[in-house]
């Protein structure tokens, strides 16, 4: 397979600024002008992502929580197009998180997955896991987790 020819790439989108870091280093490395899927995946009773601006949100409400998803992975999305992708953006509910996003690298046909690594170590990576490091062990397609700079 070419360059030219390569499927998508999928950013998972969690608002946060290593996320958005994931966006642009991929910008950096990956050839401009390629398809993107923003995924913003969100776990029953637990959101798991940054709303936008600092929106509150209620858990509980599954169709308040869809909308922040999509209004963050929308967010996303515009991040890859400055950084020079044709992006698209979707949100799921999924649990666990890291499951969500690779049912939708498969569902998108992409052939790179995208993601920050927020880096927890010791005690707090045991208790909290890292999805990075599950989409990395689990997925069959090539993973690029982006460190913090």
């Amino acid at each position: 397979m070419s360059a030219g020819d390569a499927g998508p790439v999928l950013f998972a989108y969690d608002g946060s600024d290593l996320a958005a870091n994931a966006i642009a280093e991929a910008g950096r490395q990956l050839r401009p002008g390629r398809d993107a899927v923003v995924v913003t995946i969100w776990e029953p009773f637990n959101v798991g992502f940054a709303p936008v601006a600092g929106r509150e949100l209620d858990a509980a409400a599954a169709d308040e929580v869809q909308a922040a998803a999509q209004e963050a992975a929308a967010h996303g999305a515009a991040l890859a197009g400055a950084a020079g992708f044709r992006a698209t953006s979707t949100a799921a509910e999924a649990a666990p998180t890291f499951k969500g996003i690779i049912e939708a690298a498969e569902q998108a046909g992409a052939t790179l997955i995208v993601l920050g690594s927020h880096g927890r170590g010791g005690v707090a990576g045991l208790l909290a896991g890292s999805v990075a490091s599950a989409v990395a062990a689990h997925s069959p397609r090539s993973v690029l987790i982006v460190h913090r700079p």
